[in-house]
């Protein structure tokens, strides 16, 4: 197996064991198998191989998705059941400049901010310098940008670029 493999092997394994709901040893064995074979053939499918520089910081930036995850289902939440009636809802489509550029730091970046219920990750230009995105209730843009530029890709650029 290619290196970062036998994490991919091991999370499939484990996978495969939550799923069948059993840790009896021919299961073991079989996921052992099906996720080492797994993990070899697909490491050919990659080309670019992620570098973590500071990979401790993506704990933090983990930690930090969640409770922006929980927060914001609860906002949205309360905007589908009518809560917010004091002020008027604008949605609406942002554009953000980026500094990031590993296609890695990208990916996540992507999936955090379309994992977060009201925004959604529309475009990113060719030149990779700037993504759109789609707010459910959009009412500062400026404070939407800090946000997506301080709180995800300043941590993001630390783990992904030196």
């Amino acid at each position: 197996m290619k290196r970062g493999a036998p994490v991919l092997a091991l999370v499939l394994a484990a996978m495969w064991l939550v799923l069948n709901d059993t840790l009896a040893p021919a299961q073991v064995l079989l996921a052992a198998l099906v996720a080492a074979a797994l993990a070899w053939w697909s490491a050919r499918l990659r080309p670019l191989r992620p570098r973590l520089h500071r990979p401790l910081l993506a704990l933090g930036l983990l930690g930090r998705v969640f409770v922006d995850i929980v927060r914001s289902n609860l906002s949205v939440g309360r905007i589908i059941l009518g809560l917010v009636r004091d002020r008027d809802i604008r949605s609406g489509f942002l554009e953000v400049p980026l500094e990031l550029r590993d296609p890695h730091g990208l990916a996540v970046l992507a999936t955090i901010v379309t994992s977060t219920p009201g925004t959604v990750w529309v475009d990113l230009s060719a030149d990779r310098r700037t993504l759109t995105l789609h707010v459910l209730d959009l009412q500062d843009e400026a404070a939407w940008v800090r946000v997506i530029k301080d709180r995800y890709e300043r941590p993001l650029l630390g783990i992904f670029q030196p």
